[in-house]
């Protein structure tokens, strides 16, 4: 390999490394400022299930660390969660200079929109669907038995559909791609509705703890925020394809024009 060659991949490598550096400082920065507030930030996550625990019942630490390593362990993912525009800017910042134009165009709305849309996925988890799966459980519980939730697993459990549900709400952000690159239209994600309906149901039975109730809870919002995607994909269809094809014919045009020695 020739060192010219060599030099642009020796840049690439350097220019990862620094903002893979910025986006650890950044993590590591938003948790100093946390990790006082751990066991505030555990509080306000473990709300939900207070909240619908009978009296007399409260969770517990089965390990002799949880009470301590916990909280810090949420304040760190919270920390990941709050740091992500600033790490998705550094990806877009790192991959920007090899786009087109027509492709920078389309990925800062929907580095945004994807941004805002897993907040919101988070948000729907712990406004809506906590407060009903936790009453539903609680409710149903047979009788004489205490529900005392371990604090590690309960956080496994949150964490589980905090995720769970930010990635199912890009749903309309993953459509209008497809449709903007040509992949498929709208016209045939309809006809495939029935499909993708028992398939939002499959995925939120990989995606959610192993009870219907949560499954369903989140499938019917991938349900509506399939619609909402199929709508807004009919502006973007096969707009990606068709602007490649015009730089491709552009610059066969310039390399034809270059004169020759």
């Amino acid at each position: 390999m020739a060192v010219e060659d060599t030099q642009p991949l020796i840049s690439h490598l350097i220019e990862l490394r620094s903002r893979l550096l910025r986006a650890i400082i950044c993590i590591l920065v938003v948790f100093l400022a946390l990790v006082y507030f751990s066991n505030d930030i555990y509080h306000m996550v473990s709300a939900p299930l207070m909240s619908q625990l009978p009296k007399g019942s409260s969770m517990i630490a089965t390990d002799v660390a949880s009470p301590f390593l916990t909280p810090i362990k949420l304040t760190m993912i919270v920390s990941v969660f709050i740091s992500a525009p600033f790490i998705l800017y550094q990806v877009w910042s790192f991959i920007a200079p090899a786009l087109y134009k027509h492709e920078r165009r389309l990925m800062m709305p929907l580095l945004f929109s994807s941004t805002f849309l897993f907040y919101l996925g988070m948000s729907f988890a712990y406004f809506v669907v906590f407060p009903l799966a936790f009453g539903f459980f609680v409710k149903t519980a047979p009788e004489g038995i205490l529900i005392s939730t371990d604090i590690n697993n309960y956080l496994d459990f949150v964490m589980a559909l905090f995720f769970a549900f930010g990635v199912a709400f890009e749903v309309p952000v993953a459509i209008i791609l497809l449709c903007w690159s040509g992949v498929t239209t709208s016209a045939e994600l309809k006809k495939k509705r029935p499909y993708i309906v028992v398939g939002a149901f499959v995925v939120g039975m990989l995606l959610t703890p192993p009870d219907v109730f949560s499954q369903t809870l989140l499938a019917i919002p991938m349900c509506i925020l399939f619609e909402i995607g199929l709508f807004f994909s009919r502006f973007y269809e096969g707009k990606g394809r068709n602007a490649a094809a015009q730089n491709e014919e552009d610059e066969q045009e310039n390399e034809n024009e270059k004169p020759t020695v």
